[in-house]
């Protein structure tokens, strides 16, 4: 398994933006956004890796893992 399949990678409407906005809760702050759906998850993906390579390429450890944990159901108890 891929370390970046360790985290949750969100893609939601924001009605303030008007866009889709991606993030991944315990790994990055901010995320990224656009308009088609896909699109924005693909890139939200791609940040993911990256930002994996960062903390490795700067010797740190990786945050605790968010997937798995049923975070979904946590969040929607949340709101």
């Amino acid at each position: 398994m891929k370390d970046s399949a360790r985290y949750v990678k969100i893609v939601e409407w924001s009605n303030e933006d008007q866009c889709y906005v991606g993030s991944a809760p315990g790994l990055i702050l901010g995320g990224c956004h656009g308009d088609d759906e896909r699109a924005v998850f693909a890139e939200l993906c791609q940040i993911v890796e990256e930002a994996i390579e960062l903390y490795k390429a700067d010797g740190k450890k990786l945050p605790p893992p968010t997937a798995g944990k049923d975070l979904a159901s946590r969040l929607l108890n949340v709101a």
